[in-house]
């Protein structure tokens, strides 16, 4: 079985090349994401390497193998059933299931996901809209785009939320930005950094760097 450790480093490799148009993953990156120190990186990034997990490169990053991709989307299943399960049976809120699911990704076995997410009947999309990997490793393309990149007029409905910080989350429920929440932009303004939109009614405004983490869907 692999280790936490190693869950946690393939599972932030994929990630982090998702976001990134399947470029190779930066060791700082890396470093980043799990909060840990480069030097620690670089030897992990060789064991994997070393391992048939990844393909890592001094200076260049890192990618994961075929068996480190089928390995990431088994946790990132795990995780992400987890927390719409926490959601629908014990009403944690989406601003709490992420920490919780953290912990308990590696502690479930694979029948025990397989069961759950029967017992969900085999959902598309966790809490946060994220997809969840099927058992046989195959994953839903989430369709959409960026708030960000929406223009005055454009109706949409929120889909996906890429920052799942507590704060970051706890801030959209504040401003009615949840999960299906309908609106329209009002207007952008790429120079003062910020766009209008209006939702059930209520004018806000927000920065455009938060609207880069939220992907709608286009309504109407």
């Amino acid at each position: 079985m692999p280790s936490l450790t190693v869950e946690n480093y393939v599972k932030a490799i994929f990630q982090i090349c998702q976001a990134h148009d399947d470029q190779p993953a930066a060791t700082g990156q890396v470093a980043e994401t799990l909060g840990v120190s480069p030097g620690t990186v670089t030897s992990m990034l060789k064991t994997l390497n070393d391992g048939g997990l990844a393909t890592y490169t001094k200076y260049e990053g890192v990618h994961l193998t075929a068996a480190g991709e089928r390995l990431a989307l088994r946790v990132i299943r795990r995780h992400r059933l987890i927390e719409l399960f926490l959601s629908r049976t014990l009403q944690l809120t989406w601003d709490e299931v992420h920490e919780e699911a953290e912990h308990l990704e590696h502690a479930v076995s694979d029948r025990l996901i397989d069961r759950i997410d029967a017992w969900l009947d085999h959902p598309e999309f966790d809490p946060h809209g994220d997809p969840i990997p099927r058992a046989d490793g195959s994953i839903q393309e989430h369709e959409g785009h960026r708030l960000a990149d929406c223009h005055a007029g454009h109706r949409f409905s929120l889909s996906r939320v890429l920052d799942q910080s507590p704060e970051f989350l706890r801030y959209l429920d504040e401003a009615g930005l949840g999960l299906g929440a309908a609106g329209v932009v009002v207007s952008q303004r790429p120079e003062g950094g910020v766009m209008t939109i209006a939702v059930n009614g209520t004018q806000r405004t927000i920065g455009l760097d938060a609207a880069e983490k939220l992907f709608v869907s286009s309504e109407g």
